[in-house]
């Protein structure tokens, strides 16, 4: 993972959505006792919204939020993680801070993560995350959250599959055995970064002692039900 391809993403147009209604939802994230992760997804996802409109969160109407995951979902291909934390976000900020009515909010329904093979909820991987002592474990689990992969997808991310340049991850043979790109956050970059550092695998991101193959899906399961 070359340093030189730094992911930089594009400079946010602040008028788009105001500092004043950015930081009274974040105000409220925190008065519900949000985790600081959470609250910087749920912040990132109403400005998207707003960017992706050009228009201020106050002003969107149901026929923009209609639009908004349609996007996201057949032009951005999200994966079904992805969705979930974007409409999490402006769900709470629209039934807690704006206080707007949206039906389009109440129709979406996404496939249960809990029905999906090998996925792990929001819930159980905070709780991973703040209960792994290793730095491979808690990289490996924050991957799979941020990037809404299942656990076996997460084994398998080898170093080529990230494209730092563009923000991008190269998922194969996901569901469906079709190749997929996956928004990469900058807060998932910069931890991949840190934990190659301590092994600089030239194949995989997370690979077992031996090096020439991947994590076991025994040991990822075993520290799961830790």
């Amino acid at each position: 993972m070359s340093k030189s391809k730094r992911f930089n993403p594009s400079k946010s147009n602040p008028s788009f959505f105001p500092e004043s209604l950015r930081k009274r939802l974040s105000d409220d994230l925190q008065l519900q006792g949000m985790a600081d992760r959470t609250v910087k997804a749920y912040v990132r996802a109403v400005r998207q919204l707003a960017e992706f409109l050009k228009r201020s969160p106050e002003e969107v109407c149901d026929d923009h939020i209609r639009e908004y995951f349609l996007h996201l979902k057949n032009d951005r291909r999200f994966a079904n993680g992805s969705l979930r934390v974007s409409l999490a976000g402006i769900r709470f900020f629209y039934r807690n801070t704006c206080r707007r009515e949206f039906p389009s909010l109440d129709l979406l329904r996404l496939q249960s993560i809990n029905a999906l093979p090998e996925v792990i909820t929001i819930k159980q991987v905070h709780q991973i995350v703040d209960a792994t002592t290793t730095l491979r474990m808690r990289t490996y689990f924050w991957t799979v959250y941020s990037l809404g992969l299942r656990l076996n997808e997460g084994l398998h991310l080898q170093v080529g599959d990230i494209d730092a340049a563009r923000g991008l991850v190269h998922i194969h043979r996901g569901k469906g055995a079709k190749d997929r790109y996956i928004t990469l956050p900058t807060s998932t970059l910069l931890m991949l970064r840190e934990y190659w550092v301590t092994h600089r695998n030239k194949r995989w991101l997370f690979p077992a002692d031996g090096r020439n193959h991947t994590l076991a899906k025994k040991g990822v399961s075993v520290a799961r039900r830790r």
